[in-house]
């Protein structure tokens, strides 16, 4: 049997890691609140604006070219991998790192990769391994807000305009619920698909001032940075939902290890105790013996 002061150790320590996992679930479940009403409210605005854009693109029938929308031999690639800036999110960010090394070594093997990444984990991870990374803007969920992850959008978008990348990728998790968050590998630049007018039908014809071109040109960029700010904001609700889950789940096997701690300390307790009669009586039956 265990030693009862090395069993009750162990049980003070679960207890106190067991108080300090509540804790942290509590304060994720606070800033989860907060990053899920930003994502829930931004979401129509974006489907709304990629369905106006969608609409009037399509309208022109490609008559005017987007500059966003340029195909181009991918020789470079910008790889914008979102994480964390903390652990204990369960597989939040080994996810992330995952598929970014994947996308890396498999999907774009034969192009120049330059990696942006979002989050100290990611910055942590690619710079340690050599990967060329930009260093600049791995710190923006220590203060988000859309002026920051404009700026990181408008630097995507001017290298992609200035030929510096053929390619933007984002990588990132997509927050359904709190227990659900889906890795999402984003083709962000050159706009594809639904982006550019994908849609054969045109559902809505505007009446666009002062012309349909001056619109396209200031909407895209709009839309655009819209896409890049609610992909950060699902990355950023989908931490807050991870670590929840994450430190819930770890309050549960805390609680079911001090119930086996309990259990064993019992156990020894009562050996102990069984012991130290066997030895009275063995005593009291040599005294007498005697």
């Amino acid at each position: 049997m265990a030693n009862l002061k090395e069993v009750k150790q162990r049980i003070t320590s679960v207890t106190s890691t067991q108080q300090i996992t509540k804790a942290m679930k509590m304060v994720a479940a606070a800033k989860l609140r907060r990053a899920q009403d930003r994502i829930l409210k931004m979401r129509p605005y974006s489907q709304k604006l990629t369905a106006i854009l969608n609409d009037v693109v399509a309208a022109m029938g490609g008559e005017l070219q987007i500059a966003y929308a340029e195909q181009r031999p991918v020789e470079r690639v910008l790889i914008v991998p979102m994480t964390s800036d903390k652990g204990l999110c369960g597989a939040f960010n080994s996810n992330v790192l995952k598929s970014t090394s994947t996308a890396i070594h498999e999907t774009y093997a034969n192009a120049e990769v330059t990696v942006l990444p979002l989050g100290k984990k990611a910055y942590e991870f690619f710079s340690k391994r050599g990967y060329k990374t930009i260093a600049d803007h791995y710190e923006v969920f220590m203060d988000l807000s859309y002026d920051r992850v404009r700026e990181i959008a408008t630097y995507a978008m001017d290298a992609f305009i200035a030929g510096e990348y053929d390619r933007v990728v984002l990588v990132y998790n997509h927050f359904r619920n709190v227990a659900t968050q889906e890795i999402q590998v984003e083709q962000f630049l050159p706009m594809e698909g639904a982006s550019v007018g994908g849609n054969d039908t045109m559902s809505i014809d505007y009446i666009l001032e002062p012309t349909k071109e001056y619109v396209i040109e200031e909407l895209v960029p709009v839309a655009l940075k819209t896409q890049f700010y609610k992909a950060v904001l699902d990355s950023n609700a989908s931490e807050h939902g991870a670590r929840m889950t994450s430190m819930d789940k770890a309050t549960e096997n805390a609680g079911e290890l001090l119930k086996d701690l309990k259990l064993m300390y019992n156990r020894s307790r009562q050996a102990a105790i069984t012991n130290e009669i066997l030895e009275i009586v063995a005593g009291a039956n040599a005294l007498e013996g005697n």
